[in-house]
């Protein structure tokens, strides 16, 4: 699929799995990083509430709204020319009523250009999935360890094992009529499973190497949250290291009178 520079449809996402393709998704949050993703090949950008923990140094993603999770996404769609932008719904925002998400839902599509919106939930939003499926909002599920599920879930990063519970969650969101569905931080053996029963594609993290696609938060992968290193993790880059070393750099060189030099000067 990276091969096209044509832009990914969310028909086409879905066809990946049918052709065997794998499907590599990464979050982003503004231009700059969205536009190196993209060209870098990656099939979809999620516009994450994760910029919660990332971006803005809260604990969990519960304190981001949907004016911010809209902002970033302004940014990210600007940047992106060919991956499949999707955008989290925030911690309750689509919770209260199918309604509720209708209309949140519909401001993210409007006001941002993104393509997609995704939430966390199966079983117990399945009406909510249906009626944005119904108005042909198309919605990615997310079963599993649901970070905006953190208090009764008793913290993040937990291996979800409930097998029979989230079989159920991932068969409702496909029969709601979500096009595809994130598995976090499961059992590999289910993930392989869900993945062989559902038609729609699955988009693990930290759920093994059976899904259809794989994401990862971009800051993460780059290497930027140092010191941040669960099982399911690679680094592709410590850039959170060079950045500190050249920033460190350029400070010794500002203290010692070295930068500007007159190569950085104008006559």
């Amino acid at each position: 699929m990276s091969s096209s520079n044509r832009p990914i449809s969310v028909p086409r996402f879905q066809a990946a799995k049918e052709s065997g393709e794998k499907l590599a998704m990464i979050t982003a949050y503004d231009f700059l990083w969205a536009s190196v993703m993209d060209t870098a090949g990656v099939d979809s950008i999620l516009v994450g509430d994760s910029l919660g923990m990332v971006v803005q140094g809260h604990s969990t993603t519960l304190p981001v709204t949907l004016d911010e999770v809209i902002y970033h996404a302004k940014m990210v769609v600007r940047g992106t020319k060919r991956a499949l932008v999707v955008v989290d719904l925030p911690f309750m925002t689509y919770q209260v009523s199918p309604l509720q998400a209708l209309e949140n839902a519909g401001r993210i599509i409007k006001e941002t250009g993104a393509s997609a919106v995704k939430l966390e939930g199966g079983v117990h939003q399945s009406g909510t999935i249906q009626a944005l499926a119904d108005a042909e909002i198309p919605v990615m599920a997310h079963v599993g360890m649901k970070p905006q599920s953190v208090h009764h879930l008793g913290g993040m990063g937990k291996i979800q094992r409930d097998e029979e519970q989230i079989l159920a969650d991932a068969k409702a969101a496909q029969e709601a009529g979500a096009f595809a569905i994130v598995l976090e931080l499961i059992p590999a053996s289910l993930a392989k499973t869900i993945t062989a029963a559902l038609s729609i594609p699955t988009i693990g993290i930290g759920a093994g190497p059976d899904c259809d696609g794989q994401v990862l938060v971009g800051p993460d992968m780059l290497g930027v949250t140092e010191g941040f290193h669960p099982k399911f993790l690679k680094h592709y880059a410590e850039l959170g290291k060079l950045a500190r070393e050249a920033t460190e750099n350029y400070v010794s060189e500002v203290k010692s009178g070295e930068f500007p030099s007159a190569q950085h000067s104008h006559e």
